[in-house]
């Protein structure tokens, strides 16, 4: 495997990790903030405290970085063919879990940014309820994308042996 292949597969798998790894985080708190945490609980760390300022800073441009270079990855990975369609499916999955960010949490986090102190909004189960299951669709989509991701870099060269 040439050295720049090999260190932009390297660096495409740590930046696709890098994204998996908040989205993941999300899915693995969901269940307690679904079923134990108290409303205001919930509206205190989500909406009001910052807890997830850093997501937006550091995960939107992994998010974008974790479409964008398996894509090249692919373009470096044209002529063997499985190894580029598998890198070809990790964009695409990455792409779309951005998509089902915009289409699922994104509405969520623009009615939070609404919410004032006091009482508990109206809305609050539904709101709470789709901005929780959004990040699990995303997860799932970022995690098919790495597995795809994980299979183009296993599958370099194997179509020919003497590469």
């Amino acid at each position: 495997m040439r050295v720049s292949l090999f260190l932009w597969a390297v660096l495409t798998a740590t930046i696709a990790a890098l994204s998996l790894g908040p989205s993941f985080a999300h899915v693995l708190e969901s269940l307690p903030r679904l079923s134990q945490w108290s409303p205001e609980l919930w509206r205190e760390t989500t909406v009001f405290n910052s807890q997830f300022w850093l997501f937006a800073a550091i995960g939107a441009p992994l998010d974008l970085c974790a479409i964008a270079f398996p894509a090249i990855l692919a373009l470096m990975l044209y002529d063997d063919r499985l190894a580029f369609r598998f890198a070809v499916a990790a964009a695409v999955l990455y792409a779309l879990s951005l998509a089902a960010w915009f289409v699922l949490v994104a509405p969520a986090n623009s009615v939070l940014a609404t919410w004032t102190a006091g009482p508990v909004a109206g809305n609050f189960d539904s709101i709470r309820l789709r901005w929780e299951s959004g990040h699990m669709v995303v997860a799932a989509m970022k995690l098919m994308g790495f597995v795809a991701l994980i299979c183009s870099l296993l599958s370099i060269g194997r179509a020919h042996p003497n590469r």
